[in-house]
């Protein structure tokens, strides 16, 4: 079993900056792919950004590519996502999961992941 934690969520004004974490506990996340995913208001789960196990690649939707990073960091046993440039349309609830690598799920759905996080509120005032 894997167990997620984020933080790292708030209210912040457009064009502001904010980084996520999350951290894992139960088995070492070098042997899964890492996603970040959000649900804004009245909305689907949709894909925000993924990274390999190593972190030799990345992923990310169209809507954020170019202003959001993300990135890990194995020994601490921790994914992080850096977001620049918010825009109000950013403002969801921010999950972290994780996909074992001997899972064959598609990185970019929801069900291709095994372990969630609780979730990170992420506001974007205008």
């Amino acid at each position: 079993q894997v167990q997620l934690v984020e933080s790292g969520g708030g209210l912040v004004q457009a064009g502001g900056s904010l980084r996520l974490s999350c951290a894992a506990s139960g088995r070492t996340l070098s042997s899964y792919t890492m996603g970040w995913f959000r649900q804004g208001p009245g909305k689907e789960r949709e894909f925000v950004a993924a990274i390999t196990e190593t972190g030799a690649r990345t992923y990310y939707a169209d809507s954020v590519k170019g202003r959001f990073t993300i990135s890990r960091d194995n020994a601490k046993n921790t994914v992080y996502l850096q977001m620049s440039n918010l825009k109000p349309e950013d403002t969801a609830v921010y999950y972290c999961a994780a996909k074992n690598v001997l899972f064959s799920g598609n990185i970019y759905l929801t069900s291709g992941y095994n372990y969630w996080g609780q979730g990170t509120q992420v506001t974007v005032s205008s």
